[in-house]
């Protein structure tokens, strides 16, 4: 994966997964190797007393706790100024890791890059990286909840851009193996990277680009194929693949009536579009109801203007998302 040196904002990584999956440990590592990066982390604990920052060893880097309340629903506005606060310090730092509580929901946090036009023009959000345990993760995604109560676990999984699949050497290999199929299930497109003790080289997760998407396809074109879907699982992915040109109008009628009607449930959507009238690649993504678009690279001649879109989410229906799609296309009869 290249590294974004053309991109001048200061890259984010959010950090999250279940409670006991190794943030921590990996947050030491972080902040301990000799990478010759300056980071700046922004803990967020869940309750009224902190103790994360007891358990994270002394370093250089800055840290700032948000122990008012859950990063993802009671203090968006505090990272907001926390953000505005270090980006006053800016020549101290290179970089920044949000440190989610283990029962975030990262939606809200990756929102916050999209909705805050500050925040976006200073910060881009490199990747999310979630955090899971290979002896325990499948019995926490099995969880059955009550009626309206989301599975944070499930959701820290669909979110995610890499998936660290952390210590495996509590288990054996077939256990393993159904671990990596039951991820696939939630989330088709994540780089799963095993690790024990959370140890693995920090190239694969810092400056990554994971959450430009422009930079994911100029690197690996098939990023967005390689998809499954399961109906025995809530929470699935769904990749389609069409050739053809986009008729803009029918595609922003589509996704504005689909995200208002579903995007509770939508968790992730991102594509490549072949738009009616551009010679440019069009890069979409979006959390639940936000969502977001850019040109990417010139088409070249050699290849096929093919649309490429993935939904990762609760409930999806292939063959309405595929029925939608299609009805995007330019010359296809309303």
């Amino acid at each position: 994966m290249s590294t974004p040196d053309r991109d001048p904002r200061v890259p984010v990584t959010v950090l999250t997964g279940f409670l006991g999956s190794g943030k921590t440990t990996l947050l030491n590592r972080i902040l301990t190797e000799e990478h010759g990066r300056r980071i700046a982390v922004i803990e967020n604990e869940f309750g009224e007393v902190g103790v994360d920052d007891a358990l994270v060893l002394d370093s250089e880097e800055e840290i700032f706790e948000m122990n008012n309340g859950c990063i993802c629903c009671t203090v968006r506005g505090d990272l907001i100024r926390i953000l505005g606060a270090l980006m006053r310090r800016r020549d101290s730092f290179d970089r920044i890791i949000i440190e989610t509580t283990g029962l975030a929901d990262p939606a809200p946090v990756a929102q916050t890059f999209f909705v805050d036009e500050e925040i976006g023009s200073r910060l881009r959000l490199d990747a999310i990286v979630t955090l899971v345990d290979a002896a325990h993760v499948l019995t926490h995604l099995d969880e059955v909840k009550p009626d309206g109560v989301e599975n944070e676990a499930v959701e820290q999984v669909a979110f995610a851009d890499r998936i660290i699949l952390n210590k495996t050497d509590l288990v054996d290999e077939p256990h393993l193996q159904a671990v990596r199929d039951r991820l696939r299930t939630i989330n088709a497109v994540a780089e799963i990277i095993p690790t024990a003790h959370a140890g693995l080289d920090l190239g694969r997760i810092l400056d990554v680009g994971a959450f430009d998407l422009a930079r994911v396809l100029s690197d690996d074109p098939q990023f967005l194929i390689d998809t499954d879907h399961q109906h025995d699982q809530s929470v699935t992915s769904v990749g389609i693949e069409l050739p053809g040109d986009i008729d803009v109008e029918r595609l922003n009628d589509w996704l504005g009536e689909l995200l208002s009607a579903k995007g509770t449930d939508i968790f992730r959507s991102k594509g490549i579009l072949a738009l009616a009238g551009s010679d440019r690649q069009y890069v979409f993504q979006g959390v639940h109801m936000l969502f977001d678009g850019d040109d990417g690279r010139p088409w070249r001649d050699d290849e096929p203007r093919t649309n490429r879109m993935v939904f990762i989410g609760r409930n999806l229906d292939r063959a309405e998302l595929e029925r939608g799609f299609t009805a995007c296309l330019a010359g296809v009869p309303a």
